[in-house]
């Protein structure tokens, strides 16, 4: 099963969403940033990392908000922590992505989410965690 950390970044009430390339695996779809865990590595830590690849930022990584698991339809198994992040240093930019928004949590369900976020997007969208 893949390990993966992502972020719910939060600035002003709004939080960061990011657009897959078209060709990363599911292309287009939205996603929370982050990244798998590496072997013998920390979740905060595989977090951290990701936030410098992927944003340039250096991220202060919050409490673990929920873990979930999800099986896709071909079967790949992912464990998802994603971690609340209200402070960084650097300017937001984008390294890897189609595309990033701020998206107040009320509109977050107008975006085409990954499945494995589907669950948290609701909650979110809802007022939980933030």
């Amino acid at each position: 099963m893949k390990q993966v950390v992502a972020a719910v970044i939060e600035k002003d009430g709004k939080l960061l969403v990011c657009q897959r390339t078209r060709h990363q695996t599911m292309p287009l779809k939205w996603e929370f940033p982050g990244g798998k865990i590496e072997e013998g590595e920390q979740p905060r830590d595989a977090l951290r990392r990701e936030l410098e690849e992927e944003l340039g930022i250096h991220a202060q990584i919050g409490e673990e908000i929920v873990r979930l698991r999800h099986t896709y339809p071909n079967g790949a198994m992912v464990e998802l922590r994603f971690f609340l992040v209200r402070e960084y240093e650097g300017e937001i930019e984008n390294r890897i992505f189609r595309d990033l928004q701020w998206s107040a949590p009320k509109d977050l369900s107008s975006y085409d989410f990954l499945e494995a976020d589907a669950s948290l997007v609701k909650d979110l969208a809802a007022g939980k965690f933030i």
